[in-house]
């Protein structure tokens, strides 16, 4: 399965916008989909999942102000961002889990300028 990753950019502090991610095909035993994102210098870090039956989880740092959604029927994930901060600058993965492997996207880029 392809995943890809759109909705980034260049935004300003406190801006929210949404990213999306685009899957080729459904994916049997999906456990879970998820966004991690990368910055530079830094290990890639989760930023939120959704598990199968709906569960969400967030990382600390993005709790309060980012929202994971999907859609199974058209295989798409989504991340609200808002009230973006500068250190949420990253390039930003989407992930599909099962029990056998994981599925990445390429990411796309989110600079937040102050």
């Amino acid at each position: 399965v392809q995943l890809q990753a759109s909705g980034g950019g260049l935004v300003q502090a406190g801006r929210s916008p949404r990213l999306s991610c685009a899957g080729s095909r459904s994916v049997f035993g999906l456990r879970s989909r998820g966004w991690y994102r990368q910055a530079p210098g830094k290990q890639r870090e989760l930023v939120a999942t959704i598990s199968s039956d709906a569960n969400t989880n967030y990382a600390n740092n993005v709790k309060d102000r980012f929202t994971i959604s999907r859609d199974r029927a058209k295989n798409m994930m989504y991340l609200q961002m808002n009230s973006l901060k500068p250190e949420d600058t990253a390039v930003y993965y989407c992930n599909l889990r099962t029990a056998s492997r994981d599925y990445w996207g390429k990411g796309t880029q989110v600079t937040v300028s102050s």
